[in-house]
């Protein structure tokens, strides 16, 4: 059985809605990066040299990364020499199966998030502003709250205009409450009171707006450490998750705030948002391979299910859907 009929099956087997959003959501990446794929087979008679080196130009056009890119290159080489590969038409099943090959790599279940069983988990969310990220945080106390847990909010970027506002907001669209203070108040006090709040309340989940870190803003990102500490202080291992939001248009430079706030703080997750507005989908691996951070979520539109745990079989199963589907039918 082919890569492809396999991944149609699993996939079949696991989801309907889901996937559809997945097909829907890379609309743009596949329609650039699987057309220019099709293109390609049908132009080449044979496997050669100069099918990987424009194979190679439209992976970095979909902002696969360099560094993935030689990687993958590489590896399709090998795969083309085990199997004695000499038609170009089996060369999208091989590129599908190395892309998910190259996100997994040796994990398994890396997008689950590390909720805790008893007790009060605690996420923090960083990223600049402009990428999603109070958006972000009220769909996913929407998810939370939808799955019967109790949720809180901390309205932790008391630096923004409007942020405090905006997160309030969504909490009442959600139903969900925001711990606040007055903007320009100490982000780490307004953490100090969201926890003795969310303990007093036995709330599942507490969810921590921070504000937009500029890369260079030295004094931004002690203010992070310190709110970290703060959080540590009061619940030994917290915060369970640091979620990095990126946005997903922005290509290689979300490529560099990722690098920035690795150095700065223990990111354990990316939020990927508004993959749906862009054809550069191939992000998604270059975060996840030459950073070796998990995406766990991706933005695949407006609505408020969209924001999607990220599944890498359904990550490429929208890039080639068209063809899959054309071969599984």
């Amino acid at each position: 059985m082919s890569f492809f009929k396999k991944l149609k099956e699993k996939i079949t087997k696991q989801t309907d809605s889901v996937t559809e959003k997945f097909k829907e959501g890379l609309a743009k990446t596949r329609d650039s990066f699987a057309g220019k794929v099709n293109d390609l087979v049908a132009r080449y008679r044979k496997v050669d040299e100069e099918f990987f080196e424009e194979l190679e130009e439209i992976l970095i056009q979909a902002d696969v990364g360099f560094d993935t890119v030689m990687e993958l290159i590489d590896e399709l080489k090998m795969e083309v020499k085990r199997r004695n590969i000499q038609d170009p038409n089996e060369m999208q099943a091989v590129i599908s199966e190395k892309l998910v090959d190259i996100y997994k790599g040796e994990e398994e279940g890396t997008s689950e998030l590390n909720l805790q069983e008893d007790g009060l988990t605690v996420i923090l969310f960083v990223g600049v502003n402009g990428v999603g990220k109070t958006t972000t945080i009220g769909k996913l106390a929407h998810k939370f709250k939808s799955e019967g847990k109790t949720v809180l909010m901390a309205a932790g970027d008391t630096f923004r205009a409007g942020a405090i506002e905006q997160l309030e907001v969504w909490g009442e669209r959600v139903g969900v409450e925001v711990i606040k203070q007055g903007a320009g108040s100490d982000p780490a006090a307004v953490m100090y009171d969201a926890i003795r709040a969310a303990k007093s309340r036995k709330a599942d989940i507490l969810l921590c707006d921070t504000a937009g870190r500029l890369q260079n803003k030295v004094n931004l990102m002690k203010e992070l450490e310190k709110v970290k500490r703060v959080i540590e202080r009061e619940i030994p291992g917290a915060p369970h998750e640091v979620l990095l939001v990126v946005d997903a248009t922005t290509g290689q430079n979300a490529m560099i705030q990722a690098k920035t706030f690795k150095e700065a703080t223990n990111v354990t997750g990316i939020v990927l948002t508004k993959l749906d507005g862009t054809a550069k989908g191939g992000i998604v691996l270059a975060i996840r391979n030459e950073l070796n951070i998990p995406v766990k979520f991706v933005g695949l539109g407006e609505k408020m299910d969209d924001l999607q745990v990220f599944d890498a079989e359904k990550y490429v199963y929208g890039l080639f859907a068209n063809l899959i589907d054309k071969e599984t039918v």
